[in-house]
């Protein structure tokens, strides 16, 4: 077993935290007792009660969950509140909690490369929006690959996915400069000009009937499935960078099914 803050230091070297965006809730969120040690970690996207019996299971001192659960100003701590509640216990339990969301999003090597995998080989890789003091990375990516056809795409990005359907709007012409989001990319893909393809979990109506009208072919698949395949790789690299065992969540799940 080794220290809970060499185990934040090894999450911080493969995920900077500087790397986040400002409105986000990165790092170590639970803090463990006094002298905690690391020897087993679970990793998810969303810290649900599930998720939780999970990590009681086993047997693990730190939930890596890329989704903060705490997020968003809570006043108070309730047991009525299912999210507030997981936090309570995890407190009593001796479980610590990090989160590395939109600095894995950033980071060389994160969920956003990962994701841009979906479509094979690209070149002239960066970042939709650089960070600040690193403009290599920074939040979602843009790439080129050999012109090809939606068609001819789609195949590769279910597989990267792990998904049997995507949702699809249709633009027009030969697919070369793709961008990507993990989750919503709404916001990032605003203004963004020379694109081909628009690859993310989820954008508003309008958005994508205005992608479409000019001829960008999208790409949607709700939002966590473009971020839960990521998991094994990360977990891999993390127990690599680390003498901890990292699993990845067996029972972590996307909240909407099709049905």
């Amino acid at each position: 077993m080794i220290s809970i803050d060499e185990v934040a230091s090894a999450l911080e070297s493969v995920a900077p935290l500087h790397l986040a965006q400002g409105w986000d809730n990165v790092g170590m969120l639970v803090d463990g007792p006094p002298d905690h040690a690391v020897a087993r970690a679970l990793v998810c996207i969303d810290l649900t009660p599930a998720v939780f019996a999970e990590a009681l299971a086993e047997d693990v001192q730190l939930i890596v969950a890329y989704h903060p659960i705490v997020f968003g100003g809570w006043q108070r701590l309730r047991r009525d509140d299912p999210q507030q509640a997981t936090v309570l216990q995890a407190v009593r339990r001796g479980i610590a909690i990090y989160s590395p969301h939109t600095a894995l999003d950033a980071a060389r090597g994160g969920m956003s490369d990962w994701l841009l995998d979906a479509v094979g080989p690209t070149t002239d890789r960066a970042p939709l929006e650089p960070a600040l003091h690193d403009p290599t990375v920074g939040a979602g990516r843009v790439g080129t690959c050999a012109p090809t056809s939606l068609d001819a795409l789609l195949p590769r990005i279910k597989a990267h996915l792990g998904l049997q359907h995507v949702r699809v709007a249709e633009g027009t012409g030969p697919i070369q400069r793709i961008a990507v989001c993990p989750g919503a990319g709404g916001s990032l893909f605003e203004g963004l000009t020379g694109v081909d393809l628009l690859l993310t979990g989820e954008m508003k109506h309008h958005d994508v009937l205005a992608c479409a009208a000019a001829g960008t072919h999208v790409v949607l698949t709700d939002h966590t499935n473009t971020e839960r395949g990521f998991l094994p790789a990360y977990a891999r690299r993390l127990s690599d960078a680390v003498p901890v065992d990292f699993l990845a969540s067996s029972v972590d799940r996307d909240p909407l099914a099709v049905r």
